[in-house]
């Protein structure tokens, strides 16, 4: 079996210009973040004939989807980048720093650990589904924090896999077993 992850399209928003963003202002951002449209790339889908794709229902990644696989996408909730922990200060911080403090804050507050725990489960439910399918080349195009959660299951499953930090946008991962 040979899974292709995608991580979607480069989105055209711009970090804040601020120095400074407020608790609000950084939530803002990322609210817009995911209703933006996406920038123009190219994937090199290796050749491949995929059989299926799976899609986030997300715009951003539906689109990256809709620009590099010409057959059936279906959509999944489950594809969904992993959720942002809540938020219980009143500071103002530069953009940067409130980016590694939300991705920090999924290991060590208590809600977001729960909220990584059921993406863990969803993505074992998914990943089960799709070997029953008896499918051999299957594409997903999704996000990075949750590619990042599908590499240490689908390495924990025997296959072999690529290795990145993070995954660039609209670089196709094959992962084989």
């Amino acid at each position: 079996m040979r899974i292709g992850l995608v991580r979607h399209y480069k989105v055209n928003k711009q970090n804040p210009r601020k120095l400074l963003v407020s608790t609000e202002e950084a939530l803002q951002w990322f609210r817009e973040y995911d209703e933006s449209d996406i920038e123009s790339g190219e994937t090199d889908l290796g050749g491949i004939d995929w059989e299926h794709c799976y899609s986030s229902d997300l715009k951003r990644a539906i689109h990256t989807a809709q620009r590099i696989y010409e057959g059936t996408i279906s959509q999944t909730e489950v594809l969904r980048e992993i959720p942002l922990p809540p938020l219980r200060v009143s500071i103002k911080l530069p953009f940067m720093f409130w980016v590694l403090l939300l991705g920090l804050s999924r290991h060590t507050n208590r809600q977001a650990r729960a909220v990584m725990e059921t993406t863990k489960l969803n993505i074992n439910r998914f990943l089960d589904e799709l070997t029953a399918s008896g499918r051999q080349n299957v594409l997903i195009v999704s996000h990075g924090a949750l590619m990042a959660e599908f590499r240490k299951e689908l390495k924990r499953r025997g296959f072999r896999s690529p290795r990145f930090t993070y995954p660039e946008n609209g670089k196709l991962y094959i992962f084989e077993r």
